[in-house]
C-alpha cells in the first residue's frame, strides 16, 4: 500500500468517526430524522474505508496506523466539534447547607448574569439550598468555580429551553 492509500484511509476515518459522535448527540437531543441522515453518510464513508482496507489487505504498519490514527483523531475532532457546534444548555445544580456563604454564592451568580433559582430542601443533616442554574455548556467551568466546594454539584444536558433569564454574551 502506498502513502496515498494510507492518507485516504486516515481521511475517511477522520470523517466518519466525528459523524458518529454528531449522530449520537442528535439522538440524545431527540432529532431522529437528522440522526438517521447523518448515519447514512457515516456508514457510507466507513464502508468505503473498510472496503479499501479489505481489498488491499493489511500489508503493513502504515495501514494499521492510518486506520487507528484516523479513528483516534476522529474521536478528538468529534468531541471538539461537539463543544463548539452543539454547545447548547445544561442544568447545573448545587446542593449545600443554608449558610451566608451559599447566599453570597447565589448573589454572585446573579450579579454575573446567571439566572439562579433557589429551592429549599431537607437533607440528612438538616435544611439544604438547591441552586438551579441553566447556562451554556461553555459556562460550566466558570459556574463551578463560583460555587467552589460549597456542596454537591452536578450538571445535566437540557433538551430545550425557553423563557426565563439567561446570561447575555459579553462583547
Amino acid at each position: 500500500m502506498d502513502l496515498m492509500g494510507a492518507l485516504f484511509i486516515f481521511g475517511a476515518r477522520l470523517l466518519d468517526v466525528p459523524l458518529g459522535t454528531f449522530r449520537i448527540l442528535l439522538l440524545v437531543r431527540g432529532k431522529k430524522l437528522q440522526a438517521a441522515s447523518t448515519a447514512f453518510f457515516e456508514s457510507g464513508i466507513y464502508l468505503i474505508a473498510l472496503g479499501y482496507v479489505l481489498q488491499q489487505g493489511v500489508r503493513g504498519w502504515l495501514q494499521i496506523v492510518a486506520y487507528a490514527g484516523g479513528y483516534a483523531v476522529g474521536n478528538f475532532l468529534g468531541a471538539t466539534l461537539e463543544e463548539k457546534i452543539l454547545s447548547g444548555f445544561v442544568l447545573v445544580e448545587a446542593v449545600g447547607p443554608v449558610t451566608d456563604e451559599m447566599l453570597e454564592t447565589v448573589d454572585r451568580l446573579r450579579d454575573e448574569g446567571f439566572g439562579t433559582t433557589v429551592v429549599t430542601g431537607s437533607g440528612k443533616t438538616g435544611e439544604r439550598m438547591i441552586l438551579k442554574i441553566i447556562c451554556r455548556r461553555h459556562d460550566i467551568g466558570h459556574v463551578a468555580q463560583v460555587i467552589g466546594n460549597r456542596g454537591f454539584v452536578f450538571a445535566s444536558d437540557v433538551r430545550a429551553v425557553w423563557g426565563g433569564y439567561f446570561r447575555q454574551k459579553r462583547k
